[in-house]
């Protein structure tokens, strides 16, 4: 059997969660999944620029974990869809990466322009995407009940991203843009 890549089931600007429910292309949880997708995306970016080995595996299993946080934000409520699980060790696993990064940085005392390198200029992005992404989570969570562990792993999430963009900047030989505010 030969699996098609088109189905022609969204032509009508609808599309299918999982346990069967149909919506609109623009619903809250399919923008809310699809940032997510999009995020995971720009993981995949940025594991491509670099062959440091703690970050490429620290971003393996973050991508993992964001299918596992698409699969609930695309299933249906009430859906009888087994899905693997979030753990407190999931968002325990960024906190102890953002401290062994942290631990090799200079203290922070600006805010931080980015652009010092490509590499940390794209995990600020990303950054940015995950927010976005937990905005649109909360949004939904204001209206259809969700897990309040994938509001929790996106918040750390962006956590992670920025001290790893300012880690990708330090090992790629970038000099930290400091944010100074202009004077009157």
């Amino acid at each position: 059997m030969t699996f098609k890549i088109y189905t022609r089931k969204g032509d009508d600007g609808k599309t299918a969660l999982l346990g069967g429910d149909r919506v609109s292309k623009h619903h809250i949880r399919v923008e809310s999944y699809g940032t997510v997708d999009e995020l995971n995306s720009y993981l995949g970016l940025i594991r491509s620029t670099t062959q440091e080995v703690t970050v490429l595996t620290a971003i393996a299993q973050v991508q993992d974990r964001l299918f596992t946080l698409g699969s609930y934000l695309a299933s249906a409520a009430g859906s009888k869809v087994i899905l693997p699980e979030l753990y407190d060790e999931d968002v325990s696993f960024l906190e102890s990466e953002i401290d062994r990064m942290t631990a090799d940085l200079p203290e922070l005392r600006n805010f931080i322009l980015p652009g010092a390198t490509t590499a940390g200029a794209h995990a600020h992005v990303a950054r940015c995407i995950c927010r976005r992404a937990e905005r649109l989570v909360v949004y939904l969570s204001d209206n259809e009940e969700i897990d309040a562990m994938i509001v929790t792993y996106l918040n750390r999430l962006s956590d992670y991203l920025f001290t790893l963009a300012r880690y990708l900047d330090k090992i790629n030989g970038g000099e930290e843009i400091a944010w100074v505010p202009r004077k009157k």
